[in-house]
């Protein structure tokens, strides 16, 4: 079994394996046993679902600690947490899509099992050649580095700009696949007089792959800045994604009450790519992993306490209207 032993990006074949095991085992336990038909998904299951992932994301960094040690530990709890937050904002984007194509919530978790399905695999590809470029262009990395800045500089002048996905992107997907106007339960195709229409449940599904490859831009970037081991940029990123689905689910009605959330995202962007510098200025091969999740967890838990604070008078609201 020498294979096993093999180094790839870095990092022994076995624990790679070890990784995709244990995710095709989620995969499977949440769309086969968990989730099987289409009844509704609670805002209860979602989030014990939720915290299911959570637990298990963080429970991963044993693992990581057995096999690549403290330092390496704290820069995967880093890249767990920025990009459990970042998910916050594709959280936003999702409910605006099925508000927008009106998907019932007892079809929206079949739309996100398999849209996070294909974010694991585009996800692979992205860090893959991010990986490449940046050990073969070192100097990437402050490329990055100044995106992330920028980033977060114009999240915070953006205020409460709303999102919009009623642009050229729709029209044009609209134009060139034949799209059927209304539902056909769960379907993402059915034939019509022999020809095959798609659905609007799988233009749903089309629109969220896009949009993650476009949050995709800042949040992997944000996690290169934090470490360049693939193995750990891409479990950190594939543990975040994997609890996405019980994250909408659980916040989709409560959305509002973290309104001041994005600030600290902006916040938290200009700090992961200013480390990159400031670890140049003080003569450091790279910022300390610990000081990063420090700042991190200060920066966010401003954030949610600020939010929760100022919207502590706004209306429940019992369920996502769709």
């Amino acid at each position: 079994m020498e294979f096993l032993t093999l180094i790839v990006m870095g990092t022994p074949l076995w624990m790679w394996l070890t990784f995709i095991g244990l995710v095709l085992a989620l995969l499977v336990l949440d769309l086969g046993l968990l989730n099987k038909g289409e009844a509704e998904i609670g805002v209860a299951q979602s989030l014990r679902m939720s915290a299911l992932y959570i637990s298990l994301g963080v429970a991963f960094s044993a693992f990581v600690y057995w096999q690549m040690g403290g330092e390496a530990t704290a820069a995967y709890l880093t890249a767990f947490v920025v990009e459990k937050t970042l998910a916050m904002d594709n959280v936003f984007v999702i409910a605006l899509i099925f508000s927008t194509f009106a998907i019932p919530r007892q079809y929206q978790h079949r739309v996100l099992f398999w849209g996070i399905l294909g974010v694991i695999v585009l996800r692979g590809i992205m860090i893959g050649l991010g990986a490449t470029l940046i050990a073969e262009y070192g100097w990437l990395l402050y490329v990055f580095a100044a995106f992330l800045i920028f980033t977060g500089i114009k999240m915070l002048f953006m205020g409460d700009a709303e999102h919009s996905i009623d642009g050229p992107l729709l029209r044009f997907l609209k134009r060139h696949m034949r799209v059927t106007e209304e539902l056909h339960g769960r379907s993402f195709f059915v034939m019509k007089n022999g020809v095959r229409f798609a659905t609007p449940l799988f233009l749903a599904l089309v629109i969220i792959e896009i949009a993650d490859l476009v949050f995709a831009v800042d949040s992997v970037p944000a996690v290169f800045a934090i470490t360049t081991d693939p193995f750990l940029v891409y479990t950190s990123n594939i543990f975040a994604i994997l609890g996405l689905r019980a994250l909408y689910f659980a916040l989709s009605a409560i959305l509002h009450r973290f309104a001041y959330l994005k600030y600290a995202l902006a916040l938290l962007l200009v700090f992961i790519g200013s480390k990159v510098f400031v670890a140049d200025l003080m003569g450091l091969q790279k910022f300390p992993p610990s000081w990063s999740l420090g700042v991190t967890f200060v920066i966010l838990a401003a954030g949610v306490g600020v939010s929760l604070w100022k919207t502590r008078d706004a209306p429940r609201v019992d369920k996502l209207e769709v």
